[in-house]
């Protein structure tokens, strides 16, 4: 096909006007959500997994119209500001802070990006929002996980009657942890129990607080505290060498050795943070969207741990359970995780 000059010219034109068109709409599509969490354990993983499945069920996937930014803090709260200070550099669409000691470092540096908390006992707290009853404006909203903890005092109680004395691990530095603590010290009382506070600033320190317990209690309670339940496994060693029982806040901690939890399924928190963060991609302000709670709670029991730390459970409470499941090495727990990821995929 022969041109003229003219027509070259013109056509040459065009396509340096259309080209930045094409650009910009193609940019214009795609969508940054940077996340980070205070530690890598197996709830708060599932949390993350729920905001990511719950996007891509919206339609933003990763590679095609979603980029996604994932850090963690391996537990330590100056490397999650460090990683604040990224993200809020970057310019996200949204970031997600997972966990209290994640969300108050994204609230901190990325005051003009839209962020949306998961995982927060208490937001409220922790100076994240200032009511949970309502929108709060600004640039923040989310999820709370906060535990039943009357509940939880009555599932110790259920399990073990004579329990007076009852031993709790922290982290003292963890502003959610605290909160919880003093809701035992509240609720225990009246189920005829006196608290003992074991505090692990560091996960090293989780051994020796599990320790510091044993002639001391007759029973252990672990809230969702990220420093122990990173470290769980010293726990359930010390526990089930002094046949200490221990229950638990954290469903998945059942697995590695729990004798029950009442928890939150925390896949199920992580698809109720991605809608806020999909209304919030869809153009919503966060500060027009009202907190939230978790209010369905899960038993799972775990008979194989129970016997090894000196107690049974009621054939009433096994089968009231959700499920029933039996102490996995971690090589186990990484090998169904693996499973249930490839058979997602099909």
């Amino acid at each position: 096909m022969n041109f003229t000059r003219r027509s070259l010219l013109t056509l040459l034109v065009s396509a340096s006007v259309m080209l930045p068109m094409i650009t910009t709409n193609a940019n214009a599509a795609d969508k940054h959500v940077a996340i980070t969490q205070i530690v890598e354990h197996p709830a708060l993983d599932a949390c993350r997994k729920g905001v990511k499945d719950e996007l891509a069920a919206a339609g933003f996937e990763e590679g095609k119209n979603l980029k996604w930014s994932f850090e963690s803090a391996q537990g330590a709260p100056a490397t999650a500001a460090q990683i604040a200070k990224k993200f809020a550099g970057e310019s996200p669409d949204v970031v997600v802070g997972i966990a209290t000691p994640s969300a108050q470092a994204l609230a901190a540096s990325a005051r003009s990006i839209p962020l949306v908390f998961s995982a927060v006992t208490d937001p409220v707290g922790a100076k994240l929002v200032k009511s949970m009853d309502k929108a709060n404006g600004g640039n923040i909203t989310g999820v709370s996980d906060l535990s039943p903890i009357g509940s939880h005092m009555d599932l110790v109680k259920t399990i073990v009657p004579r329990a007076k004395k009852l031993g709790v691990i922290f982290n003292p530095g963890e502003a959610n942890s605290v909160t919880l603590v003093n809701l035992v010290k509240k609720y225990a009382p009246g189920r005829g129990m006196e608290v003992i506070e074991a505090g692990a600033p560091k996960s090293s320190d989780v051994l020796a607080a599990a320790r510091s317990l044993v002639g001391k209690v007759d029973a252990i309670y672990v809230p969702t505290d990220n420093t122990v339940v990173s470290a769980f496994e010293a726990v359930i060693k010390v526990a089930t060498e002094s046949k200490i029982p221990v229950i638990s806040a954290d469903t998945d901690s059942v697995k590695r050795g729990a004798i029950a939890a009442q928890g939150f399924n925390y896949y199920d928190l992580g698809r109720q943070t991605g809608k806020m963060v999909v209304a919030i991609l869809n153009g919503k302000k966060a500060g027009d969207i009202k907190p939230e709670g978790v209010s369905k709670t899960e038993l799972y029991v775990n008979p194989e741990s129970a016997k090894k730390m000196g107690v049974t459970l009621s054939d009433e409470l096994v089968k009231s359970a959700k499920e029933v499941v039996k102490t996995m090495t971690k090589s186990e727990r990484e090998a169904e995780a693996a499973a249930k990821a490839k058979a997602e995929k099909k």
